[in-house]
C-alpha cells in the first residue's frame, strides 16, 4: 500500500504502513508531555487507514503517472475511514472526529455524529487489532477542560503527520527545522548581558530598582508549574526580568520553551530585537502578520524562521495576544499544530491588562487547563495589573465566572516600587473642553503629547495647532508604514536638543510599547490603565523631578462601551491621594468588572463546555479577539499603487497581501459608504483600493469626505 510517492523520476514510494509508523510514534511522543502518549499513537496508526481504500490507491498512482490498478473515479476521501475504525474499536467520538478531522478539520459534534451514522467501512479495509491498549491519562479532565484536551491530541497528530510527509517528500526542507539552543545556554547568554548592562550603568534609583527585580526573578523563579504576577512600573525592566525568570523556571521545571504574547506589533517588534540583539537570531521567533526578516539572513535562515512559524519549535517564540488566544480556540489543521509546543512551556502574557473583558471567561479557563493538565506556567506582566484571581463579578450573576485559584505576584507589595520610579504626577482637570481650548493648552508648551480616544479627536485637535516646529498626527487613519515613519520622525525629533518645538497628537495607538519621552503628556479621559499607560510616556527617562501629566474632558460623549465603562469606573473610585498605588489599580478593575454583562461574548462556555456537543468549528469561527467590522482599503502612500498593478496583472498572492498590508488602513462601515458614494473605491481583485492621492493626507492620512469639493478648476 502507499502512503506517497515523490513526482519527480525515479517515483520514490513511502509505504502506507511506514508512514502510520512514523506518525504514530511521533504523535505519541508529542502526546507523551500531557501523560497521552498511547492515544497519541492510536491515532497516529489509525489517522490513514482510509487510505488502503482501493479508490485512493488508484487515485495517487493516477495523479503520478504510475499504473493503476483500475480506472475506477470514486471518490477517493480516506479521513472518514480511519474515524470510523476509531469510534467502533474504543467507542470514542471525539477521538474519531480527531482522526475524521486531520485534514479539514475538528467537527461540531453533531455534525460529526450525522457522518458518522451515515458513512461505512468500505469492504476492502483491513480488521485489525488496537496496536496498543490506551492508557486513560492521570489527569483531571474537567468540562471545561475537555475541548483543549481533544485539540491537544488533534496538535499531536497532525504536526506528526505534516512532519513525517515532510521528511520523505522534502527532506533537505526538514533539515532546517528543530534549530536554536538550549535554554541553559540562553539563560547563561542573558546573564551575561545583564552583568554587563550593570557593570556600565550609573549608580540611580532606575537602576538600583532594575537590579532588584532582576535579583527577585532569580529568586523566586524556582516555584513549582503555577500561575504568576510581576507587577513592574514603567521604566523597571520588565522585559528583561520576566524573560531571566521564564528562563530559569523552565529550566528548574524541565519546560521546553518560552512564549511571550504581545497585544501590539509594535512592541513585539522592540521586544524580538532586544531579544535577538541578546541571545541571537536563531533562537528567536517573532511570529505576526507584519514580521519582516532580516536582510542579511539566507535563504536556509529564512526558511528555517519560517517553517517554525508552523509549529513553534524555537525555544523563545514571541507572538501576538490573537495569535495565541485563536490557536487555542480553532478547529483547522494548520493554526492547531503548534498547540503541542504550547505545552510545557512558559508563557509571558505582557501588557495582561488588554486582554479583551468581554472574551476574559474563555481566556482565563483556556489558561487554567493549560495549566493543570499540560505543564504551562504563565506569567502576567504589567504596570496596571488587572484582577484576574478567585471569584470575578459581573453586574449581574450570570455574568460572573471564576479566575484564577491563584496568582503568586513575584514583587512584593513592600517593596513600593510605584514609589521609588515616580516620575509623573496627575493633574486632573473635570471642566468639559472644546477642541479649540485643547490646542491653546497644547500651545503653551514647547514639547507635548496630547492622547484622545477616537482618530476624528485626534484629527479635529491637530487641525487647529499651528504648523510650527515639528507638529504631528498619530492615528490609525494612518497605513502601518506611514504610523512607523512618523514614530521615528518623533523619535529622532526628541533626541535632536536643537529641536525647539515638537507637538504630537495621537490615538492610544502610542500608550504601549512605543519608547518616547515628553516633560508633558495630555490625556482625554478613559480608564485608570489607559490613563496610567499615557503616563508613561511622561518623564520616562526621569529627566525631571516630576512630569505631568493632564487628564481632560472634552465637550462631547465618550464612544459607549469599553471606553465609557472603563472612565466610569475611574470616576466611581473615592478618595483617591496616590493614582499610582496598585492597591488603587485593583480597586479600578473591580468597578470596570462590576459594569460588564458578559466575559463571553460569543457564547464559548455553551459551544464548547462538555457533557454538551462540543462545537469546534462554530467555535472557531466566533473566537475573534478583535472584531473584523468594517473594511480595509489600500492607500496611496510610497510605492502602494506599483503593488496595485501587480494585484491587477498577476493576482493575489501571500507575499504580495502582505506588502499591502503595510499601505492598508481600517475603515468603519459608516466611512466606507461615504467613500463608495464619491467613488473613491475600487475593487481590484477582491482587494479594496484608494487610489486617488487627494483622498490621502500625509499628516493625516486617510480623508473620508470628498477632496474635490473645494478644488478649484482651472482650464
Amino acid at each position: 500500500m502507499i502512503a506517497h510517492i515523490k513526482p519527480e523520476e525515479p517515483h520514490d514510494i513511502q509505504s502506507l504502513d511506514e508512514h502510520r509508523k512514523n506518525v504514530a510514534e511521533l504523535a505519541a511522543r508529542f502526546a507523551s508531555t500531557f501523560d497521552s502518549k498511547s492515544f497519541g499513537y492510536v491515532l497516529g496508526w489509525f489517522h490513514d487507514k482510509g487510505k488502503e481504500r482501493d479508490t485512493f490507491q488508484n487515485y495517487i498512482r493516477l495523479v503520478n503517472g504510475l499504473q493503476p490498478m483500475s480506472n475506477a473515479t470514486e471518490p477517493h476521501e480516506h479521513a472518514y475511514v480511519g474515524g470510523l475504525v476509531i469510534s467502533k474499536l474504543l467507542n470514542s467520538g471525539l477521538l474519531a472526529n480527531i482522526v475524521m478531522g486531520h485534514h479539514r478539520g475538528l467537527y461540531d459534534e453533531d455534525e460529526l455524529k450525522a457522518n458518522l451514522k451515515k458513512k461505512t467501512i468500505p469492504p476492502e479495509i483491513k480488521r485489525e487489532p488496537l496496536p496498543i491498549q490506551p492508557r486513560s491519562p492521570h489527569l483531571q479532565l474537567s468540562r471545561e477542560d475537555m475541548h483543549h484536551y481533544v485539540r491537544m491530541l488533534f496538535s499531536c497528530l497532525v504536526d506528526a503527520d505534516f512532519l513525517d510527509t515532510e521528511q520523505f517528500m522534502q527532506p533537505e526542507q526538514a533539515q532546517l527545522r528543530g534549530r536554536g539552543e538550549s535554554l541553559p545556554v540562553l539563560l547563561d547568554k542573558l546573564e551575561a548581558r545583564l552583568a554587563r548592562f550593570k557593570a556600565n550603568s550609573a549608580d540611580s534609583e532606575v537602576n538600583r530598582v532594575r537590579n532588584y527585580v532582576q535579583q527577585l526573578c532569580r529568586e523566586k523563579s524556582d516555584q513549582p508549574c503555577g500561575v504568576y504576577s510581576m507587577t513592574v512600573p514603567t521604566g523597571g525592566g520588565k522585559t528583561l526580568s520576566s524573560v531571566l525568570w521564564a528562563l530559569r523556571h523552565a529550566i528548574h521545571n524541565g519546560q521546553s520553551r518560552i512564549i511571550i504574547a504581545i497585544p501590539y506589533t509594535s512592541i513585539i517588534t522592540q521586544t524580538a530585537a532586544t531579544l535577538k540583539s541578546i541571545l541571537g537570531e536563531n533562537n528567536v521567533l517573532e511570529h505576526h502578520s507584519n514580521v519582516e526578516f532580516n536582510a542579511d539572513m539566507n535563504d536556509d535562515q529564512v526558511k528555517a524562521l519560517q517553517l517554525a512559524m508552523e509549529n513553534w519549535d524555537y525555544p523563545i517564540v514571541v507572538t501576538t495576544n490573537v495569535r495565541l488566544f485563536e490557536s487555542m480556540f480553532a478547529n483547522r489543521p494548520s493554526a492547531c499544530r503548534k498547540l503541542h509546543n504550547i505545552a510545557n512551556s512558559v508563557v509571558i502574557l505582557d501588557e495582561v491588562q488588554t486582554l479583551p473583558a468581554k472574551f476574559l471567561l474563555p481566556i482565563v479557563d483556556s489558561l487554567k487547563t493549560y495549566n493543570k493538565l499540560f505543564g504551562v506556567s504563565v506569567l502576567l506582566t504589567t504596570a496596571s495589573q488587572p484582577v484576574l484571581e478567585g471569584l470575578i463579578p459581573g453586574c449581574n450573576p450570570r455574568a460572573e465566572f471564576k479566575g484564577f485559584d491563584r496568582v503568586t505576584e513575584l514583587i512584593p507589595a513592600t517593596s513600593r516600587l510605584h514609589d521609588k520610579l515616580r516620575r509623573v504626577k496627575l493633574s486632573i482637570n473635570d471642566t468639559r473642553l472644546s477642541y479649540g481650548d485643547i490646542a491653546r493648552e497644547l500651545c503653551r508648551h514647547k514639547r507635548v503629547l496630547c492622547v484622545v480616544n477616537t482618530r476624528r479627536d485626534a484629527q479635529e485637535i491637530f487641525k487647529l495647532l499651528p504648523d510650527e516646529g515639528v507638529t504631528l498626527h498619530l492615528s490609525r487613519m494612518m497605513c502601518p508604514d506611514h504610523v512607523n515613519e512618523t514614530i521615528k520622525r518623533i523619535k529622532a525629533a526628541l533626541a535632536d536638543d536643537s529641536c525647539e518645538t515638537i507637538r504630537v497628537v495621537a490615538t492610544q495607538l502610542v500608550e504601549a510599547g512605543v519608547d518616547i519621552d515628553f516633560p508633558v503628556v495630555y490625556r482625554q479621559e478613559a480608564g485608570l490603565d489607559s490613563v496610567l499607560q499615557a503616563a508613561g510616556r511622561c518623564n520616562r527617562e526621569g529627566r525631571l523631578k516630576l512630569g505631568t501629566t493632564h487628564v481632560f474632558s472634552l465637550d462631547h460623549p465618550l464612544p459607549r462601551g469599553e471606553i465609557s465603562d472603563a472612565n466610569n469606573a475611574r470616576l466611581a473610585l473615592q478618595g483617591v491621594s496616590d493614582w499610582f498605588d496598585p492597591q488603587v489599580m485593583t480597586n479600578y478593575f473591580r468597578q470596570f468588572y462590576c459594569r460588564k454583562e458578559t466575559f463571553d461574548l460569543q457564547g464559548m462556555k455553551g459551544l464548547l463546555y462538555a457533557p454538551r456537543d462540543i462545537q469546534f468549528e462554530t467555535a472557531a469561527q466566533q473566537f475573534h479577539l478583535i472584531e473584523n467590522e468594517g473594511r480595509t482599503v489600500v492607500v496611496v502612500w510610497k510605492n502602494s499603487m506599483e503593488l496595485v498593478a501587480q494585484l491587477r496583472s498577476q493576482g493575489p498572492s501571500y507575499g504580495l497581501m502582505k506588502k499591502l498590508a503595510k499601505y492598508s488602513v481600517n475603515v468603519s462601515e459608516r466611512d466606507f459608504k461615504a467613500l463608495m458614494s464619491i467613488g473613491a473605491v475600487r475593487d481590484e481583485q477582491g482587494v479594496y483600493v484608494v487610489d486617488q492621492e487627494v483622498q490621502y493626507d500625509e499628516k493625516l492620512g486617510l480623508l473620508i469626505g470628498n477632496q474635490w469639493e473645494d478644488k478649484v478648476l482651472v482650464k
